[in-house]
């Protein structure tokens, strides 16, 4: 016999003896207590000739009931629902096989009904006290080289942390601190609330505290900034549990520690989605994304997986990245009908092809340049890519009677400065003069940064950051947009969803915020302090990038939808044959590297466009030295 065997078998049989013997007592006790009820003319044998019945019938559905594979260590509610029900199971086959062997001779009948009280107290009470007794020794026992924990926020997460923390046995749960002032001077899992969640620095000191644990998940923004800022200030290592909404997605767990990430301090409350209907727009439904391996239109593609459609179409002309999406969808949706196309949006001969061969009904396109510097030194690729690319799917979505086509659009499409925000504009003003002839519905979605996109700041802090060089900032008072990728990609399934034909749609995103600041948080959540351990360095403003972007041209008339957070623009009348005209111009153009008329047609298609303009007088401010550390 070896020892794994050993290790695994012992402790079950062990429970599976004690089960017996109180299915033994049990069934002796229902008879004593029904001689003292009911007095009878004789006493119970302890090995009444029925036993050998009861305790294999009873035995039987204590087995089946899984009762010999419990911990007891864990035992809670459910396990005593699972005894009631095994016992209550057990009379009905004690009675049954008694009444078939010997038509229940000696046996009486209200023992039936004393017997499964008295096994659920003889099987729960042991489990229970097991229980409590192994919860008070892992609770109250601190041992050398546990680390010490203060739990932020008393409700049922830092219950439950409280509760299973300890079991781990390199963690001493010490108390709670709760804004909740009812809950100051209680006791929960007999540990004490110290106070509100401002007597950190104090705890802390007083009660020798390695490590504080946020446990709130649906913690705001604006609370996990204050709550992270407190740790700072007082230098104790700090984790959090998973946000609410990965919790009830199911992709995190309430016991998962992990660091503050930056967009649990800069993303905003979760916008209210209407499930049922992004459900209704896209199950069951043959889907196609371009740029569907890039940051946004892959997790367009997990989140579109996820609701069922009766096929999803890929668009991408990375390979490497056509690769890994498809890897990625084929393992965790094997079920899905997946059609990876290594194709350019550009190439008309393959969209139009694709558009015939797999029917999509409703199309996201994604695929687009974004880098704002880089683009403009790279007129004729941006304008090839973003309009050209949207002109041929958009044209091809027409052609084969699509349902919906939406665009993903940037609020650098607003009062362009940049090569890409011109032809992001051109993008939009193509699928707004196209909506007006067209039967498929052409919707546009603009929002802002999105965080941890290729290409955005965020990775490129965190890469200047574990490098140890120093955070480049290209001016203190620079604000964007932010938003996270799931969040942006919900909304642009819910806008495709509502959307109405030729509008506009953002959310409303809020305050914008500060880079510096961005930049200052991204180096504490990293454990070091900004302008001593990594220097914030200002760059000045690169070519294309404005101080603030905006949401809305002025000429756009923005009105709140019945959605909260989501907003529509007023689109402006575009003459269609204008701008296919311009648009022909541009892709010509670019077949002939003629970057002189690119930049006239593009002129043409977006007036406010000002490439290159200097800063307004409200923009052109004096550069500020950087702000202290505290941000």
């Amino acid at each position: 016999m070896n020892r794994a065997w050993q290790a695994s078998w012992h402790p079950r049989t062990a429970v599976a003896l004690h089960d017996l013997f109180m299915v033994w007592a049990g069934w002796n006790l229902a008879h004593w207590l029904r001689y003292q009820l009911l007095p009878f003319e004789k006493a119970q044998p302890l090995w009444p000739s029925e036993m050998p019945v009861v305790l294999i019938a009873q035995g039987a559905v204590l087995a089946i009931f899984g009762l010999y594979r419990g911990i007891w260590r864990f035992a809670s509610l459910p396990d005593l629902w699972n005894i009631i029900r095994a016992a209550v199971v057990g009379t009905l086959m004690i009675f049954l096989s008694l009444f078939l062997i010997s038509r229940l001779e000696g046996a009486p009948r209200s023992v039936f009904l004393i017997y499964p009280l008295v096994l659920t107290l003889l099987l729960g009470l042991p489990r229970l006290t097991f229980r409590l007794w192994k919860d008070r020794a892992l609770s109250f026992r601190s041992r050398p080289g546990q680390t010490r924990v203060l739990l932020l926020g008393a409700g049922a997460t830092g219950d439950l942390l409280a509760r299973d923390l300890p079991r781990d046995g390199d963690y001493y749960p010490v108390g709670f601190l709760d804004d909740e002032r009812r809950l100051a001077g209680s006791k929960l899992r007999g540990l004490p609330v110290f106070g509100s969640i401002n007597k950190l620095s104090e705890i802390v000191r007083s009660q020798a505290i390695d490590l504080a644990i946020i446990a709130i998940p649906s913690a705001s923004n604006q609370q996990m900034q204050r709550i992270v800022e407190l740790c700072e200030a007082d230098g104790v290592t700090f984790r959090t549990v998973p946000r609410l909404n990965d919790l009830v997605s199911g992709r995190s767990s309430i016991h998962e520690l992990k660091h503050v990430a930056i967009e649990d301090l800069l993303g905003r409350e979760p916008v209210a989605l209407d499930w049922l209907a992004i459900e209704g727009g896209l199950k069951g439904r043959s889907v196609m994304v371009s740029g569907g391996g890039g940051s946004i239109g892959g997790e367009l593609c997990r989140q579109i997986a996820e609701l069922g459609p009766a096929r999803l179409t890929i668009l991408e002309r990375s390979e490497h990245n056509l690769y890994e999406i498809e890897r990625e969808l084929r393992r965790d949706w094997p079920e899905l009908i997946l059609d990876p196309l290594l194709i350019d949006v550009c190439d008309r001969s393959a969209v139009d092809w694709a558009m015939s061969e797999y029917q999509p009904e409703v199309v996201f396109h994604a695929a687009a340049f974004k880098h704002v510097p880089l683009l403009e030194q790279q007129m004729r690729e941006a304008a090839r890519n973003n309009i050209v690319g949207t002109r041929e799917l958009a044209i091809a979505a027409d052609r084969h009677g699509v349902g919906r086509f939406v665009l993903i659009s940037s609020d650098k499409a607003v009062n362009p400065r940049s090569v890409m925000g011109a032809t992001k504009r051109a993008a939009e003003v193509l699928c707004q003069a196209l909506a007006e002839n067209s039967t498929t519905s052409f919707i546009t979605v603009r929002f802002g940064n999105v965080l941890n996109s290729a290409g955005s700041v965020v990775p490129l802090f965190q890469e200047q950051i574990s490098a140890g060089r120093p955070v480049t900032v290209t001016h203190p008072e620079v604000t964007r947009y932010f938003m996270t990728i799931p969040e942006a990609c919900q909304l642009i399934m819910q806008v495709a969803s509502i959307g109405d034909d030729g509008e506009i749609y953002a959310l409303d995103m809020g305050e914008p915020i500060r880079i510096q600041y961005l930049a200052e948080q991204m180096i504490r959540l990293a454990g070091k302090i900004p302008g001593k351990e990594v220097e914030i360095k200002i760059t000045g403003l690169r070519p294309g990038e404005k101080l603030k972007e905006e949401l809305f041209h002025e000429q756009e008339r923005y009105q709140p939808t019945d959605w909260p957070q989501i907003l529509v623009a007023m689109h402006r009348p575009h003459d269609w044959h204008r701008v296919e005209q311009s648009v022909s111009a541009i892709r010509h153009a670019c077949e002939t590297m003629d970057t002189k008329t690119i930049e006239v047609a593009l002129s043409d298609l977006v007036p406010e466009y000002r490439r290159g303009q200097p800063l307004t007088d409200q923009e052109n401010i004096v550069p500020l030295p950087a702000r202290p550390a505290s941000g």
